[in-house]
């Protein structure tokens, strides 16, 4: 369910989504093992450790044509995606009496979407039937309908309709009325008058203009509605929060009756959102943001029709562009894949076809990548790191100067509430009612956003399914959700670099170690600090308590706002700030957890001339090396709220006098910061 990631921000991510598109790995030597001579040996540690433990590796791997950035993540979610082509390729040949009712859809699916030549005569065919619906609106009520029947089939170009965990009540599932509706990256992005956004406009508006070209508009009808849809996408943007604003759980609740919400927009007609979830006047919904509600109450009336069904017509058009045949394909990437993220080349079909099919089927395709790649034994070790982890955090909790006792208590009632997701799930999604045919992807891939809809809805008014996941077990990333306190760690993460049966502890803590305690530190972000154990949004902290917890996390601001890409680009302290109080954190707790386990032990052994101390800090810093092309950097950097590689491993490092004392640092040191940010 959409609510399982309510807070984008608790996600570890490499930006591994945006990473795994290439047709062809560079040339590397053993890319994934720490050896010297990935290092750069003109670059002190004290100077710029990142450099100094990455800088060789990352001179001998630029980014590959058709990838926006490679690095260690990259290589992991290219291999993960191997094992999942040899899965859909395995259940496409298999005898269909063979198959089991998984290896039904997940092979037939790989047919219908490796079908290029019916994809290619079928061109946009497929979406026939919907734009037919779209061409016949004439009237705002066949408009309203319009919109709820879209909703319904899982495709929402402008307003969200679903569920989500009642942030104030989490034991609650209940409706959930969201905003979208623009096209570019970022409300800001219509409003920046700088010469890259305005180049990523121009590129907008001429991937619009294709569109309407492929639909077919002619020059005039085309350039009309690219005027009017983006006109209207841009008042929309007027009235959207700023992705520093909906950092603020308090921001997105707005807790109200259905009939409330429908007396707060009655240009919408509700009726339908409403019986497709059999919700009563008097059920809950909630309201993430009421200012942009008020202005498409507004704009239902006043924008024209012929404008409303320009804007229709593209938002479903763009939504399957990628999918569709190529003259499509190929506009869509010019703007997402070029424009965006400076891609020189798509990747080839079959991978995007991997990821797909992760994308729709990815328990399925779960249970068999697990099997080839998460033995039990990494779960147990896995599940001991995780223990070392909580534990380590128990302890730093019980001895915090600045904590008091009543906080303090509170605090180590969340941590040991921790439900811990290690792998995998325990029960695998059901997709009995999801059709899936080797005849049409398209047509796959409507029934899929259908199925998720209506398993989206039907959770509404149910007890909350806390065994369900939030990702699939092949992808390289993990995350926390403070509506569940949940910690979760996916097998395609638990790979090497980051984790390695066969490397040392000193490695493996700092690499995947600091990964768990940076999942269990956004439970005390500047976001998840605001939800209790239960997962409820209220305030646990005395009040001189949260005045201290927010200054330390404004030294984090600060430190983060300091941080240039470019001359005129640095990070938003604000947007970075969960996600580095977690990276600091996260490496903090790891170091402890990995002190405690060597109690009682022998000291462990130098390595490749490297105390384990160092090789904490070498693992920390491995697992982030990533080139990144400057076109996704300088988009991360306005929408993502995790910083460039680069700061992850230079930012929380400069903090810790134990890093410092590992590579013989001193003050003045560009890794030693005279404002030192410490919180755990």
């Amino acid at each position: 369910m959409k609510r399982h990631l309510a807070l984008a921000a608790a996600a570890f991510s490499l930006a591994v989504p945006l990473l795994a598109q290439q047709s062809s790995a560079p040339e590397s030597h053993d890319p994934l093992a720490f050896d010297r001579k990935n290092m750069n040996p003109n670059v002190k540690a004290c100077d710029d450790f990142y450099e100094y433990t990455n800088g060789a590796w990352l001179a001998a791997n630029p980014v590959p044509p058709a990838f926006t950035a490679w690095g260690v993540g990259t290589i992991v979610t290219e291999d993960n995606r191997k094992v999942l082509h040899e899965i859909l390729e395995a259940a496409a040949a298999k005898p269909a009496a063979k198959r089991t009712a998984n290896e039904q859809k997940i092979g037939d699916f790989w047919t219908s979407c490796m079908d290029e030549a019916g994809i290619e005569k079928a061109g946009i065919t497929p979406l026939k039937p919907e734009l037919d619906r779209i061409n016949a609106i004439s009237t705002p009520a066949e408009l309203n309908a319009e919109l709820a029947h879209l909703v319904g089939m899982g495709i929402t170009p402008i307003l969200g309709f679903g569920s989500r965990q009642d942030a104030k009540k989490s034991t609650e599932v209940i409706a959930s009325v969201g905003s979208g509706g623009l096209g570019l990256p970022d409300r800001d992005y219509y409003f920046k008058t700088d010469d890259a956004t305005q180049k990523i406009r121009d590129a907008y508006t001429q991937y619009m203009t294709t569109i309407f070209h492929l639909l077919g508009d002619d020059d005039a009808t085309s350039a009309k509605n690219v005027e009017a849809v983006f006109g209207l996408e841009k008042t929309l943007a007027n009235a959207t929060l700023t992705r520093v604003e909906r950092r603020d759980p308090n921001a997105t609740y707005h807790r109200m009756s259905v009939a409330e919400l429908a007396a707060s927009a009655p240009n919408i007609d509700w009726t339908s959102y409403f019986a497709t979830a059999k919700l009563k006047s008097t059920d809950p919904v909630n309201l993430s943001q009421p200012k942009f509600l008020a202005e498409l109450n507004k704009q239902i009336t006043e924008t024209p029709l012929d404008t409303w069904k320009a804007y229709l017509r593209w938002h479903l058009a763009s939504s399957f562009a990628s999918s569709l045949s190529s003259p499509f394909v190929n506009a869509d990437f010019a703007y997402r894949g070029t424009a965006l993220n400076g891609q020189k080349e798509n990747q080839p079909r079959w991978k995007r076809c991997v990821a797909r099919a992760d994308q729709l089927l990815g328990e399925a395709l779960g249970q068999a990548y697990v099997e080839k790649k998460f033995p039990p034994e990494a779960k147990k070790k896995m599940t001991e790191l995780v223990g070392n982890l909580i534990g380590a955090l128990h302890a730093n909790l019980e001895t915090l100067d600045w904590m008091s006792d009543a906080t303090r208590k509170q605090a180590i009632a969340k941590l040991e509430a921790f439900n811990r997701k290690i792998g995998y799930p325990d029960k695998w999604r059901d997709y009995s009612k999801l059709t899936v045919t080797p005849a049409s992807y398209t047509t796959n891939l409507l029934a899929g956003a259908h199925f998720y809809q209506a398993h989206e809805i039907d959770q509404i008014g149910k007890p909350v399914d806390r065994g369900e996941w939030g990702m699939t077990p092949p992808t390289y990333n993990a995350y926390y959700n403070p509506l569940m306190n949940e910690i979760v760690f996916p097998a395609g993460m638990l790979q090497f670099p980051m984790f390695d049966i066969r490397q040392d502890d000193a490695f493996n803590y700092g690499a995947i170690g600091s990964v768990i305690g940076h999942e269990m530190s956004h439970g005390f972000d500047d976001q998840g600090s605001q939800f209790n154990a239960e997962g409820n949004l209220v305030n646990w902290w005395t009040p001189e308590d949260k005045k201290k917890f927010d200054a330390k996390a404004e030294c984090i601001v600060r430190q983060f706002d300091s941080y240039y890409i470019e001359p005129n680009l640095h990070h938003n302290g604000k947007l970075v700030a969960g996600e580095s109080i977690a990276d600091l954190g996260g490496a903090v707790i790891a170091w402890e957890a990995w002190q405690r386990s060597l109690k009682g032990k022998p000291k462990p052994a130098v390595i490749d001339g490297f105390t384990p101390e160092q090789r904490f800090f070498l693992g920390f810093a491995r697992a982030r090396a990533t080139n990144t092309r400057p076109e996704a950097l300088r988009l991360r950097i306005n929408t993502d709220p995790h910083p460039a590689n680069k700061f992850r491993v230079n930012g929380p490092l400069s903090n810790m006098p134990q890093f410092a004392t590992a590579f013989g640092c001193t003050a003045g040191d560009a890794m030693v910061r005279e404002d030192r940010c410490a919180i755990w």
